[in-house]
C-alpha cells in the first residue's frame, strides 16, 4: 500500500511537475509576449504624440483580443478626439492618416479642376464653362464645390493691384448665373463671403492708416498704404447688383457705412466706384434713398469747394449729374459697360434655355450679413435663426416713430377720412395709403397691395380727386400717381374718363355723359338747376391733374367728345381753360411743377402735335376743340399764343372747314 501510495503519489508529483512545466511554458511565452508588448509601449512613449508620461493608458489584454476574433466581430475605430487621454492605436492612426490624405488629394484634385475652369473662362465659353461646374456639382460634395469655387473668385478679385472692369464683370456674371442655376444658397454664401473679406481688408487698411501719423485736416491717403483689394471687391458687388444678384438694399447700405465718418479721399474712391458702375440702377430702384444720400454728402463738405480734392469735387458732381439724370459716360467705362450689356443678354438666354432655381435677388442688408453667424440666415429656407423678428418689427416702428414725432398716426388719418367723406372701408383705406405714402412710387406699390377687385380699384382714381381738389396748394403728387397708375392698367384711364364727365355735370354741363346717365337724371338736373357749387381752388387742382394726364396720355382730347363747346356755362368755360392751358404748357416739361404765372420757354412742337392728333381724327370734337381754343386764347401772347397756334393747325389737317384765324 507504501509503494502503491508512493506510487501514486508520484504518479501526482509527476503530473504535477508537468503541469508546472506546462505552466512555466506558458508563461516564458505570455513573458515573451508582454516583453513585445512593452517594446511596443516604449515606441510609443518616444513618439510623444499624445498624452504625456504621467498618464496610464489601457492597452486591450490577448483574452479580449482573442474573444474578439473567435466571435468574428469587428472592432469599432475609435473616433478622433483632441483630448490627450484618447488613445488610439497605430494602425487605426495609419487608417485616419490614409482617410486624410485621401480628402486632401480630393480637395486638391477639386481645387485643381474649378481653377482650370476659371482660368480658361472668357466671354465666348462661358456657358461651357457653366456647364462644367454644373458637373462637377453633381460629382461632389456641394458645400464643398461651393466653397472651392468662392475662395478662388474672391481671392482672385481682392488683389493687391487694380483689376480691368471686364474681368470683374465676367466673374459677376458667372456668380449670377449659378445663382440661377445652382440656387440661392450658393449666392448666400458668395455674398456673404464678399462681404466678410471687405470688411477685413477695409479694416486693416484702418488699422494702417491708424499707425501712420498724417497732418491735421488731411484726409489724403498715402499711395503705398492703398491697397485695391477694397476696391475691387466693391466693383464686384456693384456687378452682382447689375446683376440682380443682390437688390440695392446692400448697395445703399455699404453707401451709409461709407458715409460714416469723415469722408477721406479713398472713402470718395468706393463711393465713385459704385456711383460710376450701379448709379444708374440705384436711381431706378430707389430715387428716395438716393437723394437722401447726396444730401448726407452734401452736409459733410465745406461749404468752400476750392478746399476740396480734385476727386471729392469730381464725385459730388457725378452724384448730382446722377440725381438729375444727367449721367455722362468716361472713355474707359465704356469698355465695362459694354460688357455688362453683353453678360445681360447671355443670362436673359440662359433664363429662357434653361431651368432656373432662383429668380429674385437677395434681399439681405449688410447687418443680417455680419450678424448671420450669431442670429442666423433667414433668408436660406431651414436656417436657424436666433432672433425675435416681433421684437425687432416693434423696436425699428418705435424707432421710427420717435425719429418723425410729427407723422400722424393711422388713426389720426382714418379719423381724417371719416371727416374728408371716405364712407366706405375701401375709401378710407386708398385715403390712408395716400397720405402715408412717402412718394408716388412707395403710393402705387402699397395700393397694388390691398388686394381690391376691378369694380373696387374705380375708388382710387376718384378719392385721388378727392384729395387733390381739397389742397390748398396743388400738390403734384397726386398727378404722379395717377399717372403710374394709368400705365399699370387701362381700367384707370376708363375712370379718368368719367370722373372727369362727373365733374362737368356738377358744374352744370348736364348734356355730358353716357345714354344711360342721361336717362336717369331728372328735369330740374337736365336744366340745370342743381349745379353743385365748386370752389375756384378745387376748379384749379382738377384742371391741372386732367392737364397733366392729358399732356403724357393718361388719357386722351377724346374724354371730351360729348362735351358742347358752343354752349358752356361760365364755370365750364373758365375750368376747361385752366386745362388747355396746362395741356398746352405740359407737353413741354417733364415735372408737373408748372405755375401758372411761369409758363415755359421751349417750343418743341412734336409733342404738341401728337396730343392734338388724337382729337383731330373726330370731326366732330375737332371742331369744338378748334372753336374752344380760339375763343379762349384769342389776345393771348408769348407761348400761349405760339402753342394755341399749333394745337389749330393740327385740328386743321383733320377737319378741312376749321375757320383760320
Amino acid at each position: 500500500m507504501d509503494e502503491d501510495g508512493e506510487e501514486d503519489e508520484g504518479d501526482e508529483e509527476g503530473v504535477e511537475g508537468d503541469e508546472e512545466l506546462e505552466g512555466e511554458e506558458l508563461d516564458q511565452r505570455l513573458g515573451s509576449e508582454q516583453e513585445d508588448t512593452a517594446d511596443e509601449e516604449e515606441d510609443e512613449e518616444e513618439w510623444h504624440g499624445f498624452g504625456t508620461e504621467s498618464e496610464t493608458e489601457e492597452v486591450p489584454s490577448l483574452m479580449q483580443v482573442d474573444r474578439t476574433e473567435a466571435t468574428n466581430e469587428p472592432v469599432a475605430a475609435p473616433q478622433a478626439s483632441t483630448s490627450a487621454s484618447k488613445y488610439v492605436p497605430p494602425h487605426l492612426r495609419k487608417r485616419a492618416e490614409a482617410e486624410s490624405v485621401e480628402l486632401s488629394e480630393a480637395q486638391l484634385k477639386l481645387t485643381r479642376q474649378l481653377k482650370g475652369l476659371l482660368n480658361r473662362m472668357s466671354e465666348q465659353n462661358i456657358a461651357s464653362i457653366v456647364d462644367g461646374v454644373e458637373e462637377i456639382y453633381r460629382n461632389n460634395r456641394r458645400h464643398d464645390v461651393t466653397e472651392t469655387l468662392t475662395k478662388l473668385i474672391v481671392d482672385g478679385i481682392s488683389s493687391h493691384s487694380m483689376l480691368l472692369d471686364q474681368y470683374v464683370v465676367l466673374h459677376a456674371a458667372f456668380v449670377s448665373a449659378l445663382h440661377k442655376l445652382v440656387g440661392i444658397e450658393f449666392a448666400a454664401f458668395f455674398v456673404q463671403h464678399v462681404v466678410t473679406s471687405y470688411d477685413s481688408h477695409f479694416a486693416a487698411l484702418g488699422d494702417k492708416l491708424d499707425a501712420q501719423p498724417q497732418p491735421a485736416g488731411d484726409t489724403s491717403t498715402p499711395d503705398e498704404l492703398i491697397g485695391k483689394e477694397c476696391s475691387n471687391l466693391v466693383v464686384l458687388l456693384s456687378e452682382l447688383y447689375n446683376f440682380q444678384v443682390i437688390s440695392c438694399v446692400l448697395i445703399y447700405d455699404i453707401i451709409r457705412s461709407l458715409l460714416d465718418g469723415d469722408l477721406t479721399e479713398f472713402k470718395v474712391e468706393l463711393l465713385l466706384k459704385i456711383a460710376r458702375n450701379s448709379g444708374q440702377q440705384l436711381r431706378q430702384d430707389d430715387p428716395t434713398a438716393l437723394k437722401s444720400i447726396i444730401q448726407v454728402v452734401h452736409s459733410k463738405i465745406p461749404q468752400d469747394t476750392s478746399a476740396l480734392s480734385s476727386r471729392t469735387r469730381f464725385m459730388v458732381e457725378t452724384l448730382s449729374n446722377l440725381k438729375n439724370n444727367k449721367v455722362k459716360k468716361a472713355a474707359g467705362q465704356a469698355a465695362g459697360g459694354e460688357a455688362v450689356e453683353r453678360m445681360k443678354k447671355f443670362l436673359s438666354g440662359l433664363s429662357k434655355k434653361r431651368h432656373v432655381m432662383s429668380h429674385e435677388p437677395l434681399r439681405v442688408t449688410l447687418e443680417d450679413l455680419r450678424s448671420a453667424e450669431t442670429k442666423g440666415k433667414w433668408w436660406l429656407v431651414g436656417a436657424a435663426w436666433g432672433g425675435n423678428p416681433l421684437v425687432e418689427h416693434q423696436q425699428e416702428a418705435s424707432n421710427r416713430e420717435a425719429a418723425t414725432p410729427d407723422a400722424p398716426s393711422e388713426n389720426a388719418l382714418f379719423k381724417l377720412a371719416k371727416k374728408q367723406g371716405m364712407n366706405t372701408d375701401i375709401r378710407r383705406g386708398i385715403f390712408v395709403v395716400l397720405m402715408s405714402s412717402d412718394d408716388y412710387a412707395d403710393a402705387c406699390e402699397r395700393l397694388a397691395q390691398l388686394r381690391l377687385t376691378e369694380v373696387q380699384q374705380r375708388e382710387i382714381i376718384r378719392v385721388i380727386l378727392h384729395c387733390c381738389g381739397n389742397e390748398k396748394q396743388y400738390n403734384p403728387y397726386y398727378a404722379l400717381v395717377g399717372q403710374q397708375l394709368c400705365r399699370l392698367s387701362h381700367s384707370h384711364k376708363i375712370t379718368l374718363q368719367f370722373c372727369l364727365w362727373d365733374f362737368l355735370r356738377d358744374m352744370g354741363e348736364t348734356t355730358v355723359g353716357g345714354a344711360e346717365i342721361l336717362k336717369n337724371l331728372s328735369e330740374d338736373e337736365r336744366a340745370g338747376f342743381n349745379v353743385k357749387s365748386i370752389s375756384s381752388t378745387r376748379m384749379r387742382n382738377v384742371a391741372r391733374a386732367f392737364g397733366w394726364w392729358i399732356a403724357k396720355d393718361c388719357c386722351t382730347l377724346a374724354i371730351l367728345k360729348p362735351v358742347d363747346f358752343t354752349v358752356l356755362k361760365p364755370q365750364a368755360q373758365a375750368f376747361l381753360k385752366e386745362l388747355f392751358t396746362h395741356v398746352l404748357a405740359n407737353t413741354q416739361l417733364s415735372t408737373p411743377l408748372l405755375s401758372s404765372e411761369n409758363l415755359p420757354t421751349t417750343r418743341n412742337k412734336g409733342p404738341l402735335e401728337e396730343v392734338f392728333m388724337k382729337g383731330a381724327k373726330i370731326e366732330t370734337l375737332a371742331l369744338g376743340l378748334a372753336y374752344f381754343i380760339r375763343e379762349a386764347f384769342r389776345g393771348e401772347g408769348g407761348f400761349l399764343k405760339w402753342a394755341s397756334q399749333v394745337a389749330l393747325d393740327v385740328l386743321r389737317t383733320g377737319v378741312d372747314n376749321v375757320p383760320v384765324i
